[in-house]
């Protein structure tokens, strides 16, 4: 019996065409004639400008109110793979491992901070000599981006989680946006968002008490490993997340209980000297009905708090940033992948480094730019760039001159250098019509133009390094 194939099937199943009769035969098309139709490139849904990335504004789902939440949050159905992921043979093992139920009712085991700063000094830029970018620069590309994007502007309250407050509005707990922010990392925004509310559905919510509204984050850490794991796996690198979670969760209970210790006897602990006596007693009520919180990162100056913060386990400076700047409402310039990519696009950090000194990564473009970057624009220049990082036809990481929507221009041609051959140079064409729709007086022009040279001569003969890639890169 003859093999059916895929094509051969859809090729019975079509319907019959009936042969038509050419008075003539079809004429054969001009050599060259024909012209290559441009990519189409799938934008992310962005939102408003002023609305908080990361998964920062997830919204806790109604528990029952949704008939559809368990369908959504249900695994994925499980197609045929040629070989096994990493993370499903890692996955695997850490179920093997809690072969009894003695194991699975285990509370997660204490873990110690690390040690890490990730080579960078708080408060200094890793290229001390590389002057940009300077004030006036950061006021330019506020002004064009808020042009088009629209005007930022930062939350001037902290409300606290809650089940029926969703939006832009919302800005969580210092251990809510920790986790919320350690679940974006390498995906989207929706899927992080669905890991977020797995551990809501299956773990659920404080509904009274001095915690109420929040996750309840001590049925999480006391939970089983493969547990967590089902909750978030929708989310990606769901085996490295679930364990970095658990460490974090028992880091903060094994702080409160030390706080509500010292805060009982002595009264004293980190910070304790500048918290009011009523959040004292709220810190101890917490401690002894086991509701974790990292609430007293509040009492911290901003470098000891990201400092603290990049002591947890898979905490890294983009993080603890975005959680000082979102929820400690301190100024904090973080870099993610799309604001590093702006900034090497702007000149902002060096193409070259000087011997001894540490590569360009997103690393150190958040330590050098947290110096240099004037305060009142780090909120607004983080929205800022994620969101032309996204929507921008030409400052989009996979677009090219043969994308749809090239055609259209960027409010900051005439201040970025895009790298990558797909990305065809700088124009001065380009730039002088940029210049003109920008609507800046030749003195801002000559003053950033300056800026440009002199760090240009900063970098000197003697860096090393190589051109940046154009590829793109996950959060």
């Amino acid at each position: 019996m003859a093999r059916t194939t895929r094509a051969s099937a859809a090729q019975a199943a079509a319907p019959a065409i009936e042969p038509q009769q050419l008075s003539s035969p079809p004429s054969t098309p001009a050599l060259g004639s024909r012209k290559r139709a441009r990519k189409s490139v799938k934008v992310e849904d962005t939102g408003d400008v002023n609305e908080l990335p990361h998964n920062l504004a997830t919204a806790l789902p109604t528990l029952g109110a949704d008939d559809d939440v368990a369908a959504k949050l249900s695994p994925p159905k499980k197609r045929a793979r040629r070989a096994p992921k990493k993370e499903s043979i890692e996955a695997e093992d850490a179920i093997k491992d809690e072969s009894s139920d003695e194991k699975q009712s285990k509370a997660t085991p204490k873990k110690s901070p690390k040690k890490a700063n990730y080579g960078l000094t708080p408060g200094m830029s890793p290229y001390p000599d590389y002057l940009r970018p300077t004030p006036e620069e950061c006021r330019e590309v506020t002004r064009l981006l808020e042009k088009v994007h629209g005007k930022v502007s930062a939350p001037k309250a902290i409300p606290p989680p809650s089940l029926d407050v969703s939006g832009c509005g919302e800005v969580p707990s210092v251990l809510d946006a920790l986790i919320r922010t350690r679940l974006s990392a390498n995906t989207t925004n929706k899927n992080s968002s669905t890991a977020f509310q797995g551990l809501v559905k299956r773990f659920g919510t404080l509904s009274e008490g001095i915690g109420k509204g929040s996750v309840d984050w001590d049925a999480v850490r006391r939970a089983p490993q493969k547990e967590v794991f089902k909750a978030i796996e929708r989310g990606g690198l769901a085996d490295r997340k679930s364990k970095d979670i658990q460490a974090i969760l028992q880091i903060a209970y094994d702080e409160g209980q030390e706080r509500k210790t010292a805060l009982t006897s002595t009264g004293e602990a980190v910070g304790a000297e500048h918290e009011p006596q009523a959040e004292k007693n709220t810190e101890i009520e917490k401690a002894t009905q086991n509701v974790l919180s990292l609430d007293h990162l509040h009492l911290l100056s901003t470098n000891d708090a990201i400092e603290k913060m990049l002591t947890f386990p898979g905490i890294g400076p983009k993080t603890a940033s975005c959680v000082a700047l979102f929820c400690l409402q301190r100024p904090s310039f973080a870099v993610d992948t799309h604001v590093f990519r702006l900034c090497q696009y702007l000149g902002w950090v060096p193409k070259t480094v000087k011997k001894g000194q540490a590569k360009v990564d997103r690393n150190t473009t958040y330590s050098h730019c947290d110096v240099r970057i004037p305060d009142e624009f780090k909120y607004p220049l983080h929205q800022l760039l994620i969101k032309h990082g996204k929507v921008c036809p030409r400052c989009r990481a996979i677009t090219g001159q043969s994308s749809v929507g090239w055609e259209e221009g960027c409010p900051i041609e005439h201040l970025v250098k895009r790298h990558g051959a797909k990305k065809g140079g700088v124009s001065v064409k380009e730039r002088k019509k940029a210049i003109e729709a920008a609507g800046a007086d030749e003195e801002m022009a000559e003053k950033l133009a300056e800026a440009e040279v002199e760090a240009e001569g900063e970098e000197g003969a003697s860096g090393s390094g190589s051109e940046p890639s154009d590829v793109p890169e996950k959060d």
